[in-house]
């Protein structure tokens, strides 16, 4: 009885003087614990403030508010891990901060398959602030995405389509897809087909329209940029006539559409007043079989039917 009772005592002072111990030592690092963290806080907001000075630099220099962006983030991610690592080793810890960077090393293979898409597209997020096909605000078509460029991130790149819809591309996608940039070089050609009759004359029919061309002050035209029509068909009832002009494309969601509406206005108006006749297709009805009569009369007729009675 006696012997149980003196092995608990045992084990109640043994636990006693170990919390203490735990104690002792916890209050022995609190000030490197308090100092890690200071370093913490320092680096966060230094990281974020060397990021913001380059950022506001490279924005200055190159306007170009989608790489500056996207260095700021990357500045501010180093100066944090940095940061971290010389917390730990401050705090006493060192051992954990060599063992994190062991097992980073260790483990890179293993998270490198396990992440790949991951690090596919924050490696082709980095290609891209340096070496991409478009800025903020480009009217950019990417695989069947049609909009604006809003954001580069380490991990998709933003479209803001026209329809209202936000689209996030992976940035290894944006990397290895055809990309149709409508306002790198700021200038788009509209064609759209109109319809003449075959007794109409073409070239005086091509004039009036590079005429109506003309009197639309938002289309484009100079040595670079030629506006013109051309025979394009010999349709069933009419000769198509294909039509080419230029648009400005800083605008591209609105003014160019309503500058091409503009237009085809202008050319179908411009034709009539001209006395240029578009039909409509003609439709040939054809009887088979057994048929004797036609089914169908004309309206002529039916109303003499009608007076007669």
């Amino acid at each position: 009885m006696n012997d149980d009772y003196n092995a608990i005592q045992e084990q109640t002072i043994s636990l006693t003087e170990s919390l203490k111990n735990f104690a002792n030592e916890f209050i022995e690092m609190l000030p490197g614990i308090g100092l890690g963290i200071l370093i913490i806080i320092i680096g966060l907001l230094l990281g974020t403030w060397v990021g913001n000075i380059f950022r506001r630099r490279i924005e200055k220099k190159a306007a170009d508010p989608l790489m500056s962006r996207f260095l700021a983030k990357a500045i501010k991610i180093v100066f944090v891990t940095i940061a971290i690592m010389l917390a730990l080793r401050a705090a006493g810890l060192g051992g954990i901060a060599t063992g994190v960077l062991t097992a980073a090393g260790a483990s890179a293979v293993v998270l490198g398959f396990a992440f790949k898409d991951i690090g596919e597209n924050f490696i082709a997020g980095v290609i891209l602030s340096f070496n991409r096909p478009f800025d903020v605000d480009d009217t950019v078509m990417i695989g069947d995405n049609f909009g604006k460029i809003k954001t580069l991130t380490f991990r998709y790149t933003k479209i803001k389509t026209f329809d209202g819809r936000d689209v996030y591309i992976p940035n290894s996608d944006v990397l290895t897809t055809p990309v149709t940039n409508y306002t790198e070089d700021g200038f788009f050609r509209w064609d759209f087909i109109i319809g003449i009759a075959y007794e109409d004359n073409i070239e005086g029919a091509k004039e009036t329209v590079l005429k109506a061309l003309s009197m639309e002050p938002l289309v484009v035209e100079d040595e670079e940029h030629e506006n013109f029509v051309i025979e394009d068909e010999l349709a069933t009832s009419t000769v198509n006539l294909k039509v080419y002009f230029w648009v400005d494309t800083k605008d591209f969601r609105r003014q160019a559409l309503v500058t091409k509406g503009n237009v085809v206005r202008n050319v179908k108006e411009a034709l009539e007043d001209a006395g240029y006749y578009m039909p409509a297709d003609i439709q040939e009805i054809k009887l088979y079989g057994g048929e004797k009569e036609f089914p169908i009369r004309i309206a002529k007729d039916l109303l003499e039917d009608k007076n007669e009675k």
